[in-house]
């Protein structure tokens, strides 16, 4: 018989016993009453919603991205701001003063050394090269003059039959016609310079600019007038600067051996546009400055590109990824497994039973956004990229789950 029924019956019974004057009949059925209740609360049976908690068992380790730890050599890139430069300019001028009838280029065109590109009106220079010949026959005809009459006193002599003085004189005579000949020769050798320069043509191979003066200009008239420029553009110069402090870094980790220098031809040179894009070929380091900029403590260096067709302009601003080292057994880390701070650069590494530590590392620059990790880490370490939100409501020394980390978009 249920308890609860028993209970009914106990208390509907029990004001029968007090009239009757039977206590002992009350104190029997509260007795049974509760031996029968506790008999119902056994042990034996779960109490309610207990078994709920109990079937659900402990809540897993959460899951978090993680990368394996894999030292190899690692070039050390910097990026700079620089400057394309022209490798070779140079400005046409009117070395003849003329008008000026033709010109015969395009503009913004390619040309070749030694190509016309403007014609001054020649007529004047043609006729003094004509006057220069001119004197110049007078001279050479004289000098035949003066050489036969050397040529007539020298047996003359030989038998006194003339004087010494009159035979000296045809030899001074002679000396004079030669200079006359020399001096014409120099004459008609201007002339022609001179005529040459009315023909104004390439002093290099490059890509010219706009004509800076028009057909019927006078030029050349007291001052070499300014025609056009011609820019060689393959290949460029890139332009930039480096704090000096950091060039004495390197050369400091060079030395002890830490960094190793980047090949025996010259550091290597990328250049990135604004657009984000690289120019597809590599240049080479030429030079670095010898001296520091007071001003801004900066070493100017100069970079050599090739830039077949012309695709890169002088004169642009770009960034130049420049690799000067390499640094051996280093490791490269996505940015986001790194926290940078005052106190210095830390990652969070996996144990092997799954509790996590905070370690100490030494950054020694980027490379195409990641950091790299010179010291602080050992190879086959996994290092935590992802979850960091996952662990921070975790008690301390909790464990988690390593799962491989790939990058978005891979």
């Amino acid at each position: 018989m249920p308890a609860d029924s028993i209970l009914l019956q106990t208390e509907v019974r029990a004001p029968r016993a007090r009239l009757s004057g039977r206590p002992g009949c009350v104190g029997l059925g509260v007795l049974a009453v509760l031996a029968m209740g506790l008999a119902a609360c056994s042990p034996s049976d779960p109490p309610a919603g207990a078994g709920a908690a109990g079937g659900g068992g402990a809540r897993p380790a959460p899951e978090v991205g993680v990368v394996t730890v894999t030292p190899g050599d690692v070039a050390l890139q910097t990026e700079l701001p620089g400057r394309l430069e022209a490798s070779r300019v140079a400005q046409v001028r009117a070395r003849a003063a003329g008008i000026l009838q033709r010109r015969a280029f395009t503009e913004g065109s390619d040309v070749k050394a030694g190509q016309l590109l403007f014609q001054i009106d020649p007529a004047p220079y043609e006729a003094a090269l004509q006057t220069a010949r001119a004197s110049l026959a007078r001279a050479q005809a004289g000098l035949t003059q003066a050489r036969t009459l050397v040529e007539r006193y020298q047996p003359l002599v030989a038998e006194n039959a003339i004087s010494q003085q009159e035979f000296a004189n045809a030899q001074a005579a002679r000396q004079v016609a030669e200079a006359d000949v020399a001096a014409g020769q120099a004459a008609v050798r201007t002339a022609t310079i001179n005529l040459g320069h009315a023909r104004v043509t390439a002093p290099i191979a490059g890509r010219i600019g706009r004509a800076l003066v028009t057909e019927g200009a006078l030029v050349g008239q007291g001052e070499a007038t300014p025609l056009a420029v011609i820019q060689q553009v393959d290949p460029l110069y890139v332009n930039f600067t480096q704090p000096a402090a950091e060039v004495l870094r390197l050369r400091r980790a060079l030395e002890s051996g830490q960094l190793k220098a980047a090949g025996q031809g010259g550091a290597e040179v990328r250049v990135v546009l604004d657009d984000g894009t690289e120019h597809p070929l590599a240049g080479r380091l030429l030079f670095s400055d010898l001296s520091v900029d007071a001003n801004t403590g900066q070493v100017s260096l100069r970079a050599e590109l090739p830039n077949p067709g012309g695709q890169l302009l002088p004169g642009l601003y770009v960034r130049v990824r420049l690799v000067q080292a390499s640094a051996a057994n280093a490791i490269t880390l996505p940015q986001q497994a790194v926290s940078r701070s005052a106190r210095g650069d830390t990652v969070r590494v996996v144990k092997p039973d799954g509790s996590v530590e905070q370690r100490p590392v030494k950054i020694g620059g980027q490379q195409g956004g990641q950091w790299i990790v010179l010291e602080g880490l050992q190879a086959g370490e996994q290092v935590m990229v992802d979850g960091f939100q996952k662990i921070q409501m975790l008690p301390p020394g909790a464990p988690v789950k390593a799962v491989p980390w790939t990058a978005a978009g891979r």
